[in-house]
């Protein structure tokens, strides 16, 4: 069966490194393919050649006949003044002029043969329906036709844009970071959606979790090569690593070949005489081959600069609420932050996670309640909107402006070295800002806040745009950092490879606290829920339908009389918490000692589980027994 598209000896290069090294390319039916790599490879370049954006320089792009092609870029774009509904449109527009055209046409009686090839094209796109497509769109995205597109919210923007690619049900769609903005919930919404697309799909993104559950292929672009690895993302990273540990055996051989041949055409003036001049020719390929072998790209290196460190309370928060209007953001909080602890936030867009930041460093009073912030506080800002970039300004007056110095860490370092270590070589330095790509601004910024001497950092959508192997390092930075930090991410592998405690919003200004990352807090609140299951008396079915009579509820103060099986299992959970104890105590000892982890790996990563699994067990059956109790 013939491919979808085709790529065939595909070339692209800006400057003298080519993006696509003559490469080739097949999307079949049916895939959904993760496009990964280092940022400034060319992911966003290769996406616009596959969706015909951009043309090769050299090489062939095929696409077969017939097929309707849709994309979502990084950067959502919408007209000043259009409403959901004109945007949602705008991914009809094609169907939409052919369907006003074979109505004026009609009405002007126009030949049979026009109309005819009017009415195949309308029949094939859904044509005399559209409105009905774009009803169906505002319905999953619960928005007004009416709503000025102006008004949403950058996720809802965003939602926005990957519902005007998908309204003409295309056959092949082209994603660039479309997790960008998205709070967990419509990550949830879109993982839905793509698992379910009939059609073939290439998504750039760097949601190590989102991948895991959308792809059934990753194609990494690296040194302007393609490679194709079959599976999701954790299927990749095992092989990888494998073929990583391969290439670079093969690449000391060869070098050791190298060396050889290069001592023995050095050797004296009567061996050079006597010399094989086919081994001469060896050398002189070997020597080409090493000058075109293109090696990794480095990895970054992350210094953050901690400074001294804050008191051992960074902000106790009693009995807060703050309100705007009648949007209630925060309501009866208590909350300690110690220095040293990793806070996600967690909730949906909108609903006050920096107003939340800001209370709690004492940024902005509360209507009620009490913020005390502990001393020697020293905040540094990460902004989701790069609002800090001068796009003016190089890339080394933007990290160290009027010097050619700069301190990090109490060591005095050149700016170009400092830049090489966030992967900008010495000749981007003196380019300015507004050249770089996405991801490039994102680790430019990171460079300027990690070197200013700051025990408390504040990071508001880190990951977005940054490449898999920079956000792999930075979570080991983070995780080793010895001042605290907050972080307003939607990144579940991230926050769970970084934060010691996420704060949620539950809804009406409520904000909790659990112990760990994402995992471990969606762990917690299913055993809570399963827990609160109500039970069916036996003998009935679960969907017999209830008693017309409705009995008069009890006054409020008057304590339900508990079943015979809630007093049940009231009896038995002091037993279980007990023992649910016991074993999170033998698991921690175990833990704690260390020696496992070189003597059996395997055996510590279980314990590691079994630990976050009991602390969820236990908080669960703590919060069932106190709603037990309460009658």
């Amino acid at each position: 069966m013939m491919a979808w598209l085709t790529l065939t000896d595909a070339s692209l290069a800006f400057g003298m490194a080519p993006l696509l090294d003559h490469v080739d390319l097949a999307i079949e039916r049916g895939e959904r393919i993760g496009l990964i790599g280092r940022n400034g490879t060319g992911k966003s370049s290769l996406l616009a050649v596959l969706s015909g954006a951009r043309a090769l320089d050299d090489g062939t792009r095929t696409v077969q006949s017939g097929l309707v092609l849709a994309s979502v870029a990084q950067e959502t774009r919408f007209a000043p003044e259009a409403t959901v509904f004109d945007a949602l449109a705008e991914g009809l527009a094609e169907v939409v002029a052919a369907r006003r055209r074979f109505e004026a046409r009609s009405a002007a009686g126009a030949p049979p043969d026009e109309l005819a090839a009017l009415t195949q094209f309308l029949d094939q796109h859904g044509g005399w329906a559209w409105e009905g497509q774009i009803a169906n769109a505002l319905t999953q995205l619960g928005l007004a036709a009416d709503t000025p597109v102006a008004a949403l919210s950058g996720g809802q923007k965003k939602r926005l844009a990957i519902a005007r690619a998908l309204v003409a049900n295309p056959d092949l769609l082209f994603l660039d970071e479309p997790t960008n903005h998205l709070d967990l919930a419509a990550i949830g919404w879109l993982e839905g959606v793509l698992t379910g697309f009939r059609g073939a799909m290439v998504v750039v993104s760097h949601d190590r979790a989102f991948l895991d559950r959308v792809v059934t292929r990753i194609i990494e672009l690296d040194r302007g090569r393609l490679t194709s690895y079959p599976g999701n993302y954790a299927a990749y990273e095992a092989a990888k690593a494998e073929q990583l540990a391969f290439e670079a055996t093969m690449n000391a051989k060869f070098d050791r070949l190298l060396a050889q041949e290069e001592a023995w055409i050095r050797k004296g003036v009567e061996a050079r005489r006597t010399r094989n001049e086919g081994r001469v020719r060896r050398l002189e390929a070997l020597r080409r081959e090493r000058a075109a072998r293109r090696e990794r790209i480095g990895e970054a290196r992350l210094e953050i600069a901690s400074g001294a460190p804050s008191g051992k309370i960074v902000a106790e928060v009693a009995g807060v609420s703050k309100s705007f209007g009648e949007k209630v953001i925060v309501r009866d909080l208590n909350l300690t932050i110690l220095r040293g602890d990793k806070v996600g936030l967690v909730g949906p867009n909108g609903i006050g996670k920096t107003t939340l930041l800001r209370l709690i460093l004492g940024e902005i009073a509360p209507d009620a309640g009490r913020v005390r912030t502990g001393t020697n506080l020293r905040v540094a800002y990460f902004d989701q909107l790069r609002e800090a970039l001068d796009e003016s300004a190089t890339l080394a007056e933007f990290i160290s402006p009027g010097s050619e110095w700069i301190e990090v860490g109490g060591r005095r370092t050149h700016v170009m070295s400092y830049l090489a270590d966030f992967l900008f070589p010495p000749e981007r330095a003196r380019s300015p800002v507004a050249m770089l790509s996405g991801g490039e601004r994102n680790r430019l910024l990171l460079a300027r806040h990690f070197a200013r001497e700051a025990n408390v950092l504040v990071l508001d959508e880190p990951t977005n745009d940054l490449d898999i192997d920079t956000l792999d390092l930075l979570e080991e930075k983070l995780a080793d950092y010895p001042g605290t930090v907050f972080i307003v991410s939607h990144d579940r592998r991230f926050l769970d490879h970084v934060v010691t405690s996420c704060l949620v919003a539950e809804g009406g200004g409520l904000w909790r606290e659990y112990e760990g990352g994402i995992t471990d807090w969606q762990a917690q609140m299913r055993v809570m829920a399963s827990l609160a299951e109500p039970t069916v008396p036996a003998g009935r079915s679960a969907s017999a339908p209830k008693a017309t009579a409705t009995p008069a509820s009890p006054p409020a103060a008057a304590r339900r009389k508990r079943s015979y099986k809630e007093q049940r299992e009231l009896d038995e959970l002091p037993a279980r918490i007990e023992a649910l104890e016991r074993e999170q105590s033998e698991v921690s000892t175990l833990l704690a000692d260390g020696a496992i982890y070189r003597t059996d790996p395997t055996r510590a990563a279980e314990l590691a589980r079994r630990a976050a699994e009991l602390d969820a067990l236990i908080l669960a059956a703590m919060t069932r027994w106190e709603a037990l109790e309460g009658g």
